[in-house]
């Protein structure tokens, strides 16, 4: 004679699963809302925001529908500072990834002095933007900086490289690039740590013992997840590029130097168009979005995942 289960006291099959459901809900709904509150509440608030007129503390806003949109299409200071930050990307993010990775491949090989480099390459992470700003302000300042004083030592021009409108942008770029090699190193690192050395073993058994060999059959692919994350990182980093912006330049000469995240800054606290400005932080989220999710398509496919 065979026992039921609930003469046994346990539940029925469908019983216990929707009591495991019930308290797997129970155990994630502090998370949910935490989530909801803090970062899908305020984006849901920017959006609605955006579609009105408000300016900072007018206190009866009206509805104004898609014209803050309408007016961001038309605006050229717009476009011109999606160029800058588009210019920006493109430069600052291989730079930086394919930069920090060879770096990291140097450092791993060093048998001494392999923590000394590694501290030096990560101090631009560690000291904060606005310090380091002022600092390279010093360094490039046109009469008295250390670097037209070196260009002017070797009989070459000096530069005002932060008022040339064909210099700015490349000269952010380069801090840019300077300010996150150390962090991409960092990531890379880790990543060369958990390759297992049997993987190189195997490789040179079959023939790829030479260097550029190990890193194309080896390396490279087992280095895809950590890849694919420094990439999206960096790149999301470098579509916020604000404090050496707002510290250098402020958008200037003429702005040669604008990028989003400045026009956002400009149009909601100095200007206090705050609705103008909440349109152009959805359509900011919108490129971040829509950039990342096309990188982590192209990526996703050529990842190896151990």
């Amino acid at each position: 004679m065979s026992s039921s289960p609930q003469a046994l006291g346990h539940l029925p099959i469908d019983g216990r699963d929707r009591s495991e459901a019930a308290t797997a809900w129970a155990f994630s709904l502090p998370s949910i809302g935490f989530m909801t509150v803090m970062l899908f509440g305020p984006v849901l608030a920017v959006f609605v925001i955006s579609l009105t007129d408000w300016q900072f503390g007018d206190p009866n806003p009206a509805f104004a529908g898609l014209k803050n949109y309408a007016e961001l299409i038309a605006d050229p200071v717009f476009w011109t500072a999606l160029f800058n930050t588009g210019f920006y990307v493109g430069i600052v993010v291989p730079a930086s990834v394919f930069g920090g990775l060879g770096i990291a491949l140097l450092i791993s090989g060093l048998t001494r002095l392999g923590t000394f480099y590694r501290a030096i390459h990560f101090i631009p992470v560690m000291v904060t933007t606005v310090a380091a700003a002022l600092a390279w302000e010093a360094l490039l300042h046109p009469t008295i900086g250390l670097l037209n004083h070196i260009l002017r030592a070797m009989g070459l021009p000096g530069h005002n490289w932060l008022q040339e409108p064909a210099l700015v942008m490349p000269v952010l770029c380069v801090l840019g690039v300077w300010e996150t090699l150390g962090f991409t190193m960092v990531l890379f690192l880790a990543g060369l740590s958990s390759i297992p050395n049997e993987l190189y073993d195997a490789a040179a058994i079959d023939g790829a013992d030479g260097i550029w060999d190990r890193f194309v059959t080896v390396t490279w692919p087992m280095l895809g997840p950590v890849t694919l994350f420094v990439f999206i990182v960096t790149a999301t980093r470098a579509f916020k590029v604000f404090d050496f912006v707002a510290v250098l330049t402020q958008g200037g000469p003429n702005k040669a130097s604008e990028v989003l995240m400045y026009t956002i800054y400009s149009e909601g606290f100095l200007f206090l168009r705050t609705g103008y400005a909440s349109a152009l932080t959805v359509v900011f989220l919108a490129i971040i979005l829509a950039f990342t999710l096309v990188q982590s398509k192209i990526f996703d496919k050529r990842v190896h995942y151990e």
